[in-house]
């Protein structure tokens, strides 16, 4: 077993090094959002605004990852390259240290992901405003996110479904399924996820809401080591209800290393799709050959070539105006609709902090979540 003095000493270097690596962009394109409302969740954000807005132009809202910042998201996702084509305003809450020192958003606190309370709320307060000085269609605004953002964009799809029209989760986890560092980490690994009844209990819990619900999209890779896949089909069950939607996928499609799967409602509609990317580990799918040439590869953005940030828009109805981006033609295969699968062959996961072992004494006498959090906080890592 790994000693505690160990795990406490790894996971302070890792701070460390995340500090002393974050990229800098000189060139950023966005503008510091200089913004009123309490801000209970102390964040942070940046805005792009297209040179040449759309009439009733839509807002994305795009939530970074652990260690990354704002700046470095968009340089690596391509999301202003793309807005500035096609005329929509691009928002992006940042986290502070202070919040979290690691800059992950606090998905896994529920004071924090409660309608009108904590980091939720300071994001809803950024949208009022920019809803109010700009020429912005309440009725396209989006949200996507990777990792905790992904995880963050969940929470705020369900406990503000009336503020979004669509969101997209990239490498992130289901709406409460953890309360706690300790759980976190479980359901990070697949571990413990709760049954598709309570997901659905916690989605619904998270709001009052009785119109209809945002249409989503969850990304993941096969081979991603950090959030486990099982978390891509949690999510996938946590909101067929609401939209009343059939456990058997309405189809699937293949595209080389690329699955679809969509869940149409009675209309016809697509309201979940579950994109699969064979082989790819843990970040943002990008594309650095083809038409869609949106980002650059780094740290959790990995060519794939598969543009998610292309393709998410596409599906948000954003892409419409001179410049549009050639079609995709690679070939197609159709298959059935039934290789949704709620269990998943993973590599052992492997995490940016480590957490402690789950054998021996500590995990037999229950204490395993009270190590974890000593060390957590003796690194700094959280309060």
């Amino acid at each position: 077993m790994r000693a505690l003095s160990d795990t406490i000493a790894r996971l302070a270097a890792m701070k460390a090094r995340a500090a002393a690596t974050l990229p800098k962009y000189g060139s950023s394109r966005l503008v510091p959002l200089e913004g009123g409302g309490s801000n209970p969740g102390h964040l942070e954000a940046k805005l792009f605004v297209p040179s040449r807005p759309a009439a009733n132009a839509a807002l994305v809202l795009v939530l970074h990852g652990c260690t990354q910042t704002a700046d470095g998201y968009d340089h690596g996702s391509g999301w202003s390259k793309l807005a500035e084509e096609q005329g929509f305003f691009v928002l992006f809450p940042e986290q502070q240290r202070a919040n979290n020192p690691n800059l992950c958003f606090n998905w896994f606190l529920p004071e924090q992901t409660q309608r009108g309370q904590g980091e939720a709320l300071s994001i809803r307060q950024m949208i009022e405003e920019i809803i109010a000085i700009h020429d912005i269609d309440g009725q396209r605004v989006f949200i996507t996110g990777l990792s905790a953002g992904g995880a963050m964009a969940a929470a705020m799809l369900a406990i503000y479904p009336d503020v979004f029209a669509g969101g997209a989760i990239i490498a992130g986890l289901a709406y409460g399924v953890a309360k706690g560092v300790p759980e976190a980490f479980d359901r990070m690994r697949g571990h413990a996820l709760p049954p598709a009844s309570r997901l659905q209990a916690n989605l619904k819990s998270g709001s009052v809401h009785r119109g209809p619900w945002p249409s989503i999209s969850i990304w993941q890779g096969t081979a991603d080591s950090t959030v486990h896949a099982a978390n891509a089909n949690a999510i996938v069950d946590q909101w067929r209800e609401v939209h009343r939607l059939e456990e058997v996928a309405s189809a699937t499609r293949k595209i080389e290393n690329w699955t679809t799967m969509e869940w149409s409602d009675r209309d016809g509609q697509v309201k979940v799709t579950l994109h699969r990317i064979l082989g790819m580990g843990h970040g943002t799918p990008l594309a650095t050959t083809g038409p869609d040439l949106y980002g650059h590869p780094g740290p959790y953005m990995l060519d794939v070539g598969i543009s998610s940030t292309y393709e998410i828009a596409k599906s948000w109805g954003l892409i419409d105006r001179v410049g549009e981006a050639t079609a995709d033609t690679r070939g197609t295969e159709a298959v059935s609709g039934d290789e949704y699968a709620h269990t998943d062959a993973m590599p052992t996961p492997s995490y940016p902090f480590e957490p402690a072992p789950t054998s021996g004494a500590a995990a037999q006498t229950g204490r395993i979540g009270d190590i974890i959090e000593a060390a957590l906080r003796s690194a700094g890592l959280m309060k």
